[in-house]
């Protein structure tokens, strides 16, 4: 069956019931935020990160992650800022509060990682003031004009920059996911999700059509693998 990318889907994800809980979204969060180490992402968040930071006098730099899920790139953050004796404050916040408190759990040992259930959609969230937001595989879970409205804020709350890290819409990407769900043994909801994702993600021109909508100075797009966008908006 031929399968058409050309226009983002508004199927829903399962996931995006925020008053879901329970072992089956436990291992969800678990095995996306593993799928996303052996994958690249993490790293591939970082180095957006690195890239920003690399011009800041800042002595210590706040990090928000928007849709942290359990909270993978926050101590990845965390271990490579007291590796590398960089002082972060790191905040991660998303709007399921089952999440946020397995988040919490895992992060118990990091001193420097707090976590917020909060709807960005709110107010309190528009009043929130960073250096740099992440957007790790979130920002696809929006309809277009939500995610002006948010890039809106994320930009003008944010003292040095953006990193998104984001799907490749693609019939490729699509294949190969089904393939990856047989591998990792994924649970119905985290097979049904991944696929819509994917059909929810992002053509490079669309993410350009962003920029020029918000009148973005400067910004960096680059394809990495795998099937993700790398896009860096900086304020310095």
């Amino acid at each position: 069956m031929t399968l058409n990318t050309k226009y983002r889907t508004d199927k829903p994800e399962i996931m995006d019931d925020f008053a879901m809980e329970g072992e089956i979204l436990r291992d969800a969060l678990d095995k996306i935020a593993k799928i996303n180490q052996l994958l690249g992402g993490n790293q591939l968040t970082l180095k957006g990160v690195q890239e920003l930071i690399q011009d800041s006098k800042k002595r210590e730099i706040v990090i928000v992650d928007v849709g942290c899920g359990n909270g993978d790139m926050l101590r990845t953050l965390a271990d490579f800022g007291l590796k590398n004796d960089l002082k972060f404050q790191l905040i991660g916040i998303d709007a399921n509060n089952f999440t946020i408190s397995h988040a919490r759990k895992l992060s118990d040992k990091y001193a420097n990682i707090s976590y917020r259930c909060e709807d960005i959609f709110n107010e309190s969230f528009n009043d929130l003031k960073y250096d740099i937001v992440l957007c790790t595989l979130t920002l696809h879970h929006f309809k277009n004009d939500e995610i002006v409205q948010l890039l809106k804020v994320f930009y003008t709350n944010a003292a040095i920059g953006i990193v998104i890290n984001d799907l490749h819409r693609s019939a490729v990407a699509y294949r190969l996911f089904q393939a990856l769900c047989f591998v990792f043994q994924l649970n119905d909801m985290s097979r049904e999700d991944g696929l819509t994702s994917i059909l929810r993600g992002f053509k490079k021109e669309e993410l350009i059509e962003f920029s020029k909508k918000l009148n973005f100075k400067n910004y960096k797009i680059h394809w990495k693998w795998a099937f993700r966008y790398q896009w860096i908006i900086s304020k310095i």
